[in-house]
């Protein structure tokens, strides 16, 4: 856990705004800050830890309600209430941090639209491998034609300028082939 700041006061520091910061009420000085900032560190890191379940968030929240309370400390006037400020800040910060975390949880937890399930995954698989096996039952050429056919997506010519073989050839052997795989497919292994 990290120490909020030394216990010792620091020297006075003489403010750069001049007057602005005298005319401020009491309880927005960044003197008073920084004294609530000590006092109240510890027990401000401990409602966060109600709210939160790790050290890290908690340190964070905490400091980040520190920051904005000191940028809009023209809005607290009453010294009494700045206490007050800076709890509803760290629990409006963890509710923050819990929303994001919910969100993300939300947003992992369900499935890719175009992803397929388990079951039409292994379906797949199934009869991939069944499709490897039964194009390996077929004869050489016909294998060749429908695999640069199909698979490479060449047109009739260019398998055909491929292989060396006719443009006859090549619709024999595709359409014999794809008779045979039809056929090897539908017979159960």
């Amino acid at each position: 856990m990290i120490a909020p700041w030394p216990t010792t006061r620091p020297a006075q520091i003489p403010s750069q705004r001049g007057d602005t910061d005298d005319a401020m009420a009491v309880g927005t000085t960044v003197d008073h800050l920084t004294e609530t900032y000590r006092a109240h560190y510890r027990s401000l890191l401990g409602l966060a830890a109600l709210l939160l379940d790790d050290t890290a968030s908690c340190e964070d929240v905490v400091q980040e309600a520190f920051i904005r309370v000191h940028s809009a400390r023209g809005r607290v006037r009453d010294p009494e209430k700045t206490l007050a400020y800076l709890r509803q800040t760290v629990v409006n910060l963890s509710r923050s941090a819990l929303r994001r975390r919910i969100l993300g949880l939300k947003l992992l937890s369900k499935p890719m639209p175009d992803m397929a399930s388990a079951e039409e995954g292994a379906y797949d698989l199934l009869e991939r491998d069944q499709l490897i096996k039964a194009m390996r039952g077929l004869q050489r050429r016909q294998r060749e034609v429908l695999v640069l056919r199909y698979f490479a997506d060449m047109t009739e010519a260019q398998v055909a300028q491929t292989l060396g073989i006719s443009l006859g050839s090549v619709k024999a052997y595709g359409s014999r082939g794809i008779a045979a795989l039809r056929v090897a497919m539908e017979t159960p292994a």
